[in-house]
């Protein structure tokens, strides 16, 4: 749970004293890389403390005696990367797996300021996007409505100020969730049932990583003419399957 750890040195420092001098430490969090190129800002929220990469989790490693020997790309999460690591003078040798995610960090430019410097104006591109399309859609007569009271459904539209105006409600599995209001856009939250009820024009998935998934969870929408839409990382409309 490294992202979730607001002090990553202490929490670090206890790896190499619970681990055995040839033993595993292996954890996953969510790659840098990918919010960085897929304009994945909707995952930044107050859960996190840090977005990591490789290099950076190397470092913090190394300050505490241990290295990174492999490391799998996961597609969790919108991409994630598993870490393997070990003490530094023990014998697991060095995977290809481990080469390849420096090389791609190092091709991206990770180190280097001007990489984030140059990460708002596309986070600025993909709201005005999203508005755009909200706006038009209201002006033709059409409706939308959002999949997923998700975490980052809630960064999304309050970045893009999105209220019951352009989206009028959200649906979602969860009964926790259903009968409240998404925080700051205060769009109310039923089950998925009222999309078939309503039969909007387009569905907002809002947790994009679960795309496929909710789309065949909806292929209903097929017979009323229903689309399906993402803003991120840049605005795409999907035929119902």
């Amino acid at each position: 749970m490294l992202a979730h750890v607001p002090d990553l040195n202490d929490f670090v420092g206890g790896f190499p004293i619970l681990l055995n001098r040839e033993g595993v430490l292996t954890f996953e969090f969510p790659h840098l890389l990918n919010l960085i190129e897929e304009v994945q800002f909707d995952t930044i929220y107050h859960e996190h403390y840090s977005y990591l990469s490789l290099m950076v989790v190397e470092k913090i490693l190394a300050a505490h005696g241990m290295r990174v020997f492999d490391v799998e790309e996961l597609p969790t999460h919108g991409g994630s990367l598993r870490v393997y690591a070990c003490h530094e003078d023990a014998a697991h040798r060095d995977e290809a797996g481990l080469a390849a995610v420096r090389a791609k960090e190092q091709s991206a430019a990770l180190d280097r300021l001007d990489t984030y410097v140059g990460f708002e104006p596309r986070v600025v591109a993909v709201r005005d996007a999203l508005l755009d399309f909200l706006r038009t859609a209201r002006a033709e007569g059409k409706t939308v409505a959002a999949y997923g009271a998700a975490a980052k459904g809630n960064t999304l539209l309050n970045y893009c100020g999105v209220g019951v105006d352009l989206i009028p409600f959200v649906v979602d599995r969860s009964a926790a969730k259903q009968g409240r209001y998404l925080p700051g856009s205060r769009i109310p939250i039923f089950g998925p049932e009222k999309i078939s009820e309503e039969k909007p024009d387009y569905i907002l998935i809002l947790p994009w990583n679960l795309r496929d998934e909710i789309m065949a969870d909806m292929a209903d929408a097929r017979s009323w003419g229903g689309r399906f839409v993402t803003a991120i990382p840049e605005l795409r409309i999907f035929d119902a399957p």
